[in-house]
């Protein structure tokens, strides 16, 4: 163990700048991916969040509604209400009909508009009643949707879906981003530490033809090497990871918990996306320098 030890610090001094920029690369690449790691289950947290609260709204008629559903210039009237509570509350989709009268969303509407000029404009008739409907599984809402389009005394149906869907496929389009300018990261980062080994391999190709001449083994040649990448990779995972911990630390936890209240990811995720991060270096590490001395085992 002594000789691979030696060889391998040996190594590493021989090519102290090439070690140190595998090191930076890895460092960032791998931060990078982390990033974007973290990211995912962000996005994830929020949209489990949010969809956990979708709420369908059913609109109904109002005596300005111009829609088919509606009889102009009429309300939808009370056996129209009671028809689509009923079909609603017997739709295997839905767990909870809530109605909301007009005079329920005027007071609403007065609380929101407290200090407007608008609300000495407005009054309970200008309202529109509806029920809002909350579903068992937030995935599933055609049904719902579908029995709705059509019936009478409905003007609209509204899914918050569709405007939650936007800023969910903008927040993938940027972890997926992330994590495709790490990958190309660490592709150059197995190339790097593929020459590196490369190249102290062929500075040692006399004394490595000698070993593998008088009997020594394939691993017992490689070790050194072997050795030396996974150390340059142990490091580039370990400022990575602590960079990581800082991301945690200064901007979640000290800032956006504070500022943003909500579901934020924790230290444990920061933990879990660490245990990648160092399968990662490892992987990064052994393949690229058993590729690069292979050609330096043959006899």
């Amino acid at each position: 163990m002594r000789h691979i030890f030696r060889e391998a610090w040996s190594g590493i001094r021989r090519n102290a700048t090439m070690t140190v920029a595998v090191i930076m690369t890895m460092w960032v690449s791998l931060a990078l991916f982390g990033v974007g790691l973290l990211a995912a289950e962000q996005v994830d947290l929020t949209k489990g969040k949010w969809y956990d609260k979708i709420e369908i709204s059913v609109f109904l008629c109002v005596k300005t509604s111009s829609a088919t559903n509606c009889t102009q210039g009429e309300d939808a009237t009370d056996a129209e209400k009671a028809e689509i509570k009923a079909k609603l509350e017997a739709n295997p989709e839905v767990a909870e009909v809530m109605y909301e009268s007009k005079a329920d969303m005027f007071e609403d509407f007065r609380k929101f508009y407290a200090d407007q000029p608008i609300l000495a404009t407005m009054t309970v008739d200008d309202m529109q009643d509806s029920f809002r409907v909350k579903l068992k599984n937030p995935e599933e809402f055609s049904g719902v949707y579908s029995a709705m389009a059509n019936q009478k005394g409905v003007e609209a149906v509204q899914d918050l879906r569709k405007y939650l869907e936007d800023i969910f496929s903008w927040l993938n389009m940027a972890r997926w981003g992330t994590i495709s300018a790490s990958v190309v990261l660490l592709l150059a980062a197995a190339l790097q530490i593929g020459n590196t080994i490369r190249m102290a391999a062929f500075n040692r190709r006399r004394e490595l033809g000698i070993m593998r001449l008088v009997g020594a083994s394939n691993w017992y040649i490689m070790l050194p090497f072997l050795l030396e990448s996974l150390i340059a990779a142990a490091l580039g995972a370990g400022l990575a990871f602590g960079t990581l911990m800082a991301l945690e630390k200064f901007v979640i936890q000290d800032k956006a918990k504070v500022e943003i209240p909500g579901e934020w990811i924790d230290y444990s995720h920061v933990l879990s996306a660490g245990v990648v991060l160092g399968l990662v270096a490892v992987v990064l590490s052994i393949v690229p320098t058993l590729v690069a001395t292979r050609r330096f085992l043959r006899v």
